[in-house]
Protein backbone atom coordinates (compact mmCIF):
# COMPACT_ATOMS: atom_id res chain seq x y z
CA UNK A 1 0.00 0.00 0.00
CA UNK A 2 1.18 3.52 -0.79
CA UNK A 3 0.07 6.91 0.57
CA UNK A 4 0.34 9.91 -1.77
CA UNK A 5 -0.40 13.32 -0.30
CA UNK A 6 -0.51 16.91 -1.51
CA UNK A 7 -0.11 16.31 -5.24
CA UNK A 8 -1.31 19.87 -5.95
CA UNK A 9 -1.77 19.34 -9.66
CA UNK A 10 1.91 18.55 -10.26
CA UNK A 11 1.33 15.96 -12.95
CA UNK A 12 5.03 15.28 -13.76
CA UNK A 13 5.76 14.45 -10.12
CA UNK A 14 2.73 12.18 -9.93
CA UNK A 15 3.74 10.39 -13.12
CA UNK A 16 7.18 9.62 -11.64
CA UNK A 17 5.78 8.34 -8.35
CA UNK A 18 3.21 6.12 -10.05
CA UNK A 19 5.91 4.66 -12.26
CA UNK A 20 7.93 3.71 -9.19
CA UNK A 21 4.85 2.37 -7.43
CA UNK A 22 4.12 0.17 -10.43
CA UNK A 23 7.65 -1.22 -10.40
CA UNK A 24 7.32 -2.04 -6.69
CA UNK A 25 4.09 -3.98 -7.17
CA UNK A 26 2.00 -1.87 -4.79
CA UNK A 27 -1.51 -3.31 -4.49
CA UNK A 28 -3.49 -0.25 -3.39
CA UNK A 29 -3.09 3.53 -3.01
CA UNK A 30 -4.49 6.08 -0.60
CA UNK A 31 -4.61 9.66 -1.87
CA UNK A 32 -4.35 11.97 1.12
CA UNK A 33 -5.96 15.17 -0.14
CA UNK A 34 -4.99 18.44 -1.83
CA UNK A 35 -5.06 16.77 -5.21
CA UNK A 36 -6.06 19.37 -7.80
CA UNK A 37 -5.08 22.80 -6.44
CA UNK A 38 -2.20 23.45 -8.81
CA UNK A 39 -1.25 23.80 -12.46
CA UNK A 40 -2.57 20.55 -14.01
CA UNK A 41 -5.81 19.60 -12.24
CA UNK A 42 -7.51 17.85 -15.15
CA UNK A 43 -4.49 15.76 -16.09
CA UNK A 44 -3.92 14.83 -12.46
CA UNK A 45 -7.47 13.56 -11.99
CA UNK A 46 -7.38 11.72 -15.32
CA UNK A 47 -4.19 9.90 -14.39
CA UNK A 48 -5.47 8.94 -10.93
CA UNK A 49 -8.75 7.57 -12.29
CA UNK A 50 -6.85 5.46 -14.83
CA UNK A 51 -4.76 3.60 -12.24
CA UNK A 52 -5.30 -0.13 -12.52
CA UNK A 53 -5.25 -0.88 -8.78
CA UNK A 54 -7.68 0.19 -6.02
CA UNK A 55 -7.40 3.87 -5.08
CA UNK A 56 -9.02 5.42 -2.01
CA UNK A 57 -9.26 9.16 -1.32
CA UNK A 58 -9.56 11.50 1.62
CA UNK A 59 -10.29 15.22 1.52
CA UNK A 60 -7.76 17.98 1.96
CA UNK A 61 -8.41 21.61 2.84
CA UNK A 62 -7.59 22.74 -0.72
CA UNK A 63 -10.06 20.20 -2.14
CA UNK A 64 -12.74 21.56 0.17
CA UNK A 65 -11.93 25.17 -0.75
CA UNK A 66 -12.01 24.31 -4.46
CA UNK A 67 -15.51 22.87 -4.15
CA UNK A 68 -16.62 25.90 -2.13
CA UNK A 69 -15.22 28.20 -4.81
CA UNK A 70 -17.15 26.40 -7.54
CA UNK A 71 -20.30 26.83 -5.48
CA UNK A 72 -19.78 30.55 -4.92
CA UNK A 73 -18.78 30.32 -1.30
CA UNK A 74 -16.59 32.92 0.38
CA UNK A 75 -12.84 32.49 0.20
CA UNK A 76 -11.93 34.29 3.41
CA UNK A 77 -9.79 31.37 4.59
CA UNK A 78 -7.70 31.48 1.41
CA UNK A 79 -4.87 34.04 1.34
CA UNK A 80 -5.59 36.75 -1.24
CA UNK A 81 -2.55 35.95 -3.38
CA UNK A 82 -3.76 32.36 -3.92
CA UNK A 83 -7.38 33.10 -4.74
CA UNK A 84 -6.94 33.66 -8.47
CA UNK A 85 -5.19 30.30 -8.74
CA UNK A 86 -7.98 28.55 -6.86
CA UNK A 87 -10.61 30.21 -9.03
CA UNK A 88 -8.79 28.99 -12.14
CA UNK A 89 -8.59 25.42 -10.81
CA UNK A 90 -12.28 25.48 -9.88
CA UNK A 91 -13.11 26.61 -13.40
CA UNK A 92 -11.12 23.75 -14.91
CA UNK A 93 -13.13 21.10 -13.09
CA UNK A 94 -16.41 19.58 -14.20
CA UNK A 95 -19.56 19.07 -12.15
CA UNK A 96 -18.66 15.38 -11.88
CA UNK A 97 -15.23 16.33 -10.53
CA UNK A 98 -16.87 18.63 -8.01
CA UNK A 99 -19.18 15.91 -6.73
CA UNK A 100 -16.29 13.46 -6.51
CA UNK A 101 -14.15 15.82 -4.42
CA UNK A 102 -17.11 16.72 -2.24
CA UNK A 103 -17.70 13.04 -1.49
CA UNK A 104 -14.24 12.30 -0.16
CA UNK A 105 -14.21 11.61 3.61
CA UNK A 106 -12.15 13.50 6.18
CA UNK A 107 -10.44 10.30 7.36
CA UNK A 108 -10.00 6.69 6.27
CA UNK A 109 -9.26 3.75 8.56
CA UNK A 110 -7.76 0.51 7.21
CA UNK A 111 -6.20 -2.60 8.75
CA UNK A 112 -2.43 -2.74 8.51
CA UNK A 113 0.11 -5.37 9.54
CA UNK A 114 3.39 -3.53 9.66
CA UNK A 115 5.67 -6.27 10.97
CA UNK A 116 7.93 -6.26 14.00
CA UNK A 117 9.17 -2.70 13.45
CA UNK A 118 5.96 -1.43 11.92
CA UNK A 119 2.54 -0.77 13.38
CA UNK A 120 0.34 -3.87 13.61
CA UNK A 121 -3.29 -2.83 13.86
CA UNK A 122 -5.32 -0.08 12.20
CA UNK A 123 -3.85 2.80 10.24
CA UNK A 124 -5.81 6.03 10.13
CA UNK A 125 -5.28 8.35 7.17
CA UNK A 126 -6.08 12.04 7.62
CA UNK A 127 -5.00 15.16 5.79
CA UNK A 128 -3.86 17.34 8.70
CA UNK A 129 -5.02 15.68 11.94
CA UNK A 130 -7.89 13.28 12.73
CA UNK A 131 -10.07 16.19 13.91
CA UNK A 132 -9.85 18.51 10.87
CA UNK A 133 -8.06 19.25 7.60
CA UNK A 134 -6.26 22.42 8.72
CA UNK A 135 -4.32 21.70 11.94
CA UNK A 136 -0.61 22.47 11.63
CA UNK A 137 2.02 20.52 13.53
CA UNK A 138 5.60 19.49 12.91
CA UNK A 139 8.12 16.89 13.97
CA UNK A 140 9.12 19.16 16.84
CA UNK A 141 5.66 20.13 18.08
CA UNK A 142 5.49 19.30 21.82
CA UNK A 143 3.80 15.97 22.47
CA UNK A 144 1.51 17.32 25.18
CA UNK A 145 -0.22 19.54 22.58
CA UNK A 146 -0.90 16.58 20.32
CA UNK A 147 -1.97 13.80 22.66
CA UNK A 148 -5.53 15.17 23.10
CA UNK A 149 -5.86 14.93 19.31
CA UNK A 150 -4.24 11.56 18.67
CA UNK A 151 -4.83 9.50 21.85
CA UNK A 152 -8.61 9.12 21.30
CA UNK A 153 -8.06 7.75 17.79
CA UNK A 154 -6.85 4.36 19.02
CA UNK A 155 -4.90 3.60 15.84
CA UNK A 156 -1.41 2.12 15.91
CA UNK A 157 -0.38 4.37 13.03
CA UNK A 158 -1.72 7.71 11.80
CA UNK A 159 -0.62 8.98 8.37
CA UNK A 160 -0.98 12.67 7.61
CA UNK A 161 0.29 15.39 5.28
CA UNK A 162 -0.73 19.07 4.93
CA UNK A 163 2.62 20.64 5.95
CA UNK A 164 4.43 19.02 2.99
CA UNK A 165 7.33 17.89 5.22
CA UNK A 166 8.07 14.23 5.94
CA UNK A 167 8.59 13.01 9.49
CA UNK A 168 8.19 9.90 11.62
CA UNK A 169 7.47 10.47 15.32
CA UNK A 170 5.55 9.23 18.35
CA UNK A 171 2.57 10.87 20.00
CA UNK A 172 1.90 8.82 23.11
CA UNK A 173 1.29 5.25 21.93
CA UNK A 174 0.58 6.36 18.35
CA UNK A 175 3.14 6.37 15.58
CA UNK A 176 2.51 9.43 13.40
CA UNK A 177 4.05 9.65 9.93
CA UNK A 178 3.83 12.62 7.58
CA UNK A 179 4.01 11.32 4.01
CA UNK A 180 5.29 14.66 2.70
CA UNK A 181 4.14 16.08 -0.61
CA UNK A 182 4.26 14.55 -4.07
CA UNK A 183 3.90 17.88 -5.86
CA UNK A 184 5.22 20.53 -3.46
CA UNK A 185 7.84 18.96 -1.16
CA UNK A 186 9.22 21.15 1.61
CA UNK A 187 11.94 20.72 4.18
CA UNK A 188 14.91 19.65 2.12
CA UNK A 189 15.31 18.07 -1.31
CA UNK A 190 13.27 18.45 -4.46
CA UNK A 191 12.16 14.86 -5.06
CA UNK A 192 8.51 13.84 -4.93
CA UNK A 193 7.73 12.53 -1.43
CA UNK A 194 5.36 9.74 -0.42
CA UNK A 195 4.96 6.81 2.00
CA UNK A 196 5.26 3.09 1.27
CA UNK A 197 3.37 0.88 3.71
CA UNK A 198 5.04 -2.43 3.10
CA UNK A 199 6.60 -4.84 5.61
CA UNK A 200 7.55 -1.70 7.53
CA UNK A 201 6.44 1.89 6.83
CA UNK A 202 9.01 3.69 4.70
CA UNK A 203 9.21 7.37 3.78
CA UNK A 204 10.15 7.51 0.10
CA UNK A 205 11.49 10.15 -2.31
CA UNK A 206 11.21 9.80 -6.08
CA UNK A 207 13.45 11.89 -8.36
CA UNK A 208 12.08 13.26 -11.63
CA UNK A 209 13.12 15.69 -14.35
CA UNK A 210 12.61 18.99 -12.55
CA UNK A 211 13.60 21.29 -15.40
CA UNK A 212 11.24 19.55 -17.77
CA UNK A 213 8.48 19.60 -15.14
CA UNK A 214 8.97 23.33 -14.65
CA UNK A 215 8.69 23.87 -18.42
CA UNK A 216 5.43 21.90 -18.51
CA UNK A 217 4.01 23.94 -15.66
CA UNK A 218 4.99 27.27 -17.24
CA UNK A 219 3.22 26.19 -20.44
CA UNK A 220 -0.12 25.93 -18.63
CA UNK A 221 -2.63 28.74 -18.19
CA UNK A 222 -2.43 28.45 -14.40
CA UNK A 223 -2.16 32.04 -13.07
CA UNK A 224 0.58 31.07 -10.58
CA UNK A 225 2.51 28.87 -13.00
CA UNK A 226 5.79 30.81 -12.83
CA UNK A 227 5.81 30.85 -9.03
CA UNK A 228 4.88 27.17 -8.86
CA UNK A 229 7.71 26.22 -11.20
CA UNK A 230 10.31 28.38 -9.46
CA UNK A 231 9.44 27.88 -5.79
CA UNK A 232 7.64 24.57 -5.59
CA UNK A 233 9.57 22.55 -8.16
CA UNK A 234 13.01 24.08 -8.66
CA UNK A 235 13.66 25.69 -5.27
CA UNK A 236 11.28 24.33 -2.61
CA UNK A 237 11.04 25.94 0.80
CA UNK A 238 13.42 24.73 3.50
CA UNK A 239 12.19 23.56 6.89
CA UNK A 240 13.33 26.84 8.44
CA UNK A 241 11.34 28.82 5.86
CA UNK A 242 8.23 26.72 6.47
CA UNK A 243 8.49 27.18 10.24
CA UNK A 244 8.91 30.92 9.76
CA UNK A 245 5.84 31.10 7.51
CA UNK A 246 3.49 28.74 9.33
CA UNK A 247 4.88 28.33 12.84
CA UNK A 248 2.38 30.84 14.20
CA UNK A 249 -0.39 28.47 13.06
CA UNK A 250 1.03 25.51 14.99
CA UNK A 251 -1.36 23.60 17.27
CA UNK A 252 -1.28 25.23 20.71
Amino acid sequence: MAALYDIHGNLPALEAVLEEIGALGVDQIVIGGDVVAGPMPRGTLALLTAIGIPVRYIRGNADRETVACRRGGNMDAVPERFRMGLRWVAGELTSDDEHMLDGWPLTLRLPYMGGKEGADGDVLFCHATPRNDTDVFFRGTPEDRLRPIFDPVGAALVVCGHTHMQFDRRVGATRVMNAGSVGMPYGGGRDACWLLLGATPELRRTPYDLERAAERVRATAYPLAQEFADRHILQPFSEAEVLAMFGRMEVA
